[in-house]
């Protein structure tokens, strides 16, 4: 009994930095995991000295060590799906992207990190465009908020037309899909998914908290999650979103500065 349980449940590998104040990077995306029934397995990119005040220090491993990690869980457990979060450096998003696709991985949730909550940046200027032309063919969706969605389309993203077509611009650089998320609206926190045939809308009312540290990871984490599970892209965004609107309406304020989600949220 053992066996056959541990053999059928659900895994989903994060590739993230670390965020020592545990609201964001691999360890909120390891409690999502859990709250969604799915074991979870992480490769380090960076340990961050960070807490809700802001981003204190970065230290980067080295791309090698990353790679190694990368292998050692995909060559023994498999995934069922994987999520990339802060890759920090073009040396560390050519490595990721190299054993990517060394494992043949198809269930991919790219979260563009580039700055965190605090305005502290998790991506160094060059890695950029090795995002761009290593990471996001490999996509099976990328999860950009306005401000990255503008970096990777190259043009101003504040409204939902602009939302609209800087989706299909990021799709034609190579992932299957585009979820440009509209959570820094000064409407409606509405979504938009473009699959280069279908334009999908994921409508929510707007949430007013000063708990959000982690939104982006907790939402993409969610997402990888439902996806190992076997649910397919727009019904694994829905459950996502739902998941991500409760957390944040539960979060917590542990620290001094911005509040975090809480990823174990009541009655789930």
């Amino acid at each position: 009994m053992y066996t056959q349980l541990s053999m059928s449940i659900p895994k989903a590998l994060t590739i993230a930095g670390s965020d020592s104040g545990g609201g964001a990077g691999i360890q909120a995306d390891l409690k999502t995991f859990s709250a969604f029934g799915v074991f979870g397995m992480s490769a380090l990119t960076a340990v961050t000295a960070q807490n809700s005040l802001g981003v204190h220090g970065v230290h980067e491993l080295p791309p090698e060590f990353v790679a190694r990690q990368i292998d050692a869980v995909l060559g023994d457990f498999g995934a069922d799906a994987v999520k990339t979060g802060m890759l920090a450096s073009a040396p560390i998003v050519r490595a990721v992207a190299a054993r990517l696709r060394a494992h043949r991985v198809e269930r991919l949730v790219v979260d563009p990190v580039m700055v965190a909550k605090s305005g502290d940046s998790l991506l160094q200027p060059d890695a950029r465009g090795a995002l761009i032309a290593e990471i996001l063919p490999l996509a099976l969706v990328v999860t950009p908020n306005l401000d990255e969605a503008a970096a990777l389309a190259g043009m101003p993203v504040e409204t939902p037309a602009e939302m609209r077509e800087a989706a299909r611009r990021i799709h034609a650089l190579g992932p299957r899909a585009v979820l440009v998320k509209g959570g820094h609206l000064k409407t409606d926190a509405t979504d938009v998914l473009w699959d280069g045939r279908e334009l999908t809308r994921f409508d929510a009312p707007r949430i007013e908290s000063s708990n959000t540290h982690g939104t982006g990871c907790t939402f993409s984490a969610a997402i990888a999650a439902g996806l190992a599970r076997g649910r397919g892209l727009p019904e694994a965004i829905r459950e996502a979103k739902a998941y991500v609107r409760r957390a944040i309406q539960e979060g917590v304020q542990p620290g001094h500065g911005v509040g975090v989600l809480r990823h174990f949220i009541r009655e789930w």
